[in-house]
């Protein structure tokens, strides 16, 4: 069995030093090694986790998610940022303060999310759940009314199991990806029938039965 990914640790081991130096983006994923894609995916990810009714949100939060992935896929050590936004961070003292607010909570995180089920995260189960993972993410990324929530919760259970090499985490993404699967399907066939059916209401109006 592995060891559980401490987060925190890792987290404060970054954090540490001059209080007035900066820690970049390019700097904070290459110390996360090989759990960079997945946090920088689950990062991208959160907004489309909360309810806000923003339009296109899922969109122009999926095609950065799809440009990440696609480093992924080509060997990249770590994510590839513009230099522009590679370069930018925040004084650790201003992460050394938040470190130590949020320390109960992430915590907590890690008591509930950890290493276990490890089947599920390894070998062939684990090229499995990279490609339903890519789906989930191309899916979020298209322009679909609607369908933006089950996708987002699967892409961040699986970005858990692959951060922690939780199975259980792998689990949920699996089920909500299958729920995904349908869901979009549904729409695709009511979104359709509904542009139909309106088409030839607004025929029947303008020209008569």
């Amino acid at each position: 069995m592995k060891d559980n990914f401490e987060f925190y640790d890792t987290l404060d081991r970054m954090f540490s030093g001059s209080r007035g130096s900066v820690l970049t983006l390019d700097e904070f994923l290459t110390g996360l090694q090989g759990r960079s894609y997945a946090f920088a995916i689950l990062a991208l990810n959160i907004p489309n986790i909360i309810p806000s009714g923003i339009p296109w949100l899922s969109t122009v939060t999926g095609v950065p998610m799809l440009f990440v992935l696609t480093q992924f896929f080509a060997g990249r050590p770590v994510p590839s940022l513009p230099r522009m936004i590679g370069r930018r961070g925040l004084s650790r003292g201003k992460l050394q303060n938040f470190l130590g607010r949020a320390r109960r909570y992430i915590r907590w995180l890690e008591d509930t999310v950890h290493a276990r089920y490890e089947w599920w995260v390894n070998g062939t189960p684990r090229r499995l759940l990279l490609a339903a993972w890519s789906l989930d993410i191309l899916i979020l990324a298209l322009p679909i009314p609607f369908d933006n929530l089950f996708p987002a919760a699967a892409i961040l259970f699986f970005c858990l199991a692959l951060i922690e090499d939780d199975g259980m985490m792998a689990m949920l993404g699996w089920l909500l990806t299958a729920v995904t699967a349908v869901w979009t399907v549904f729409l695709l066939v009511v979104g359709r029938a509904a542009i139909l059916a309106l088409l030839d209401a607004l025929g029947s109006l303008l020209f008569g039965s």
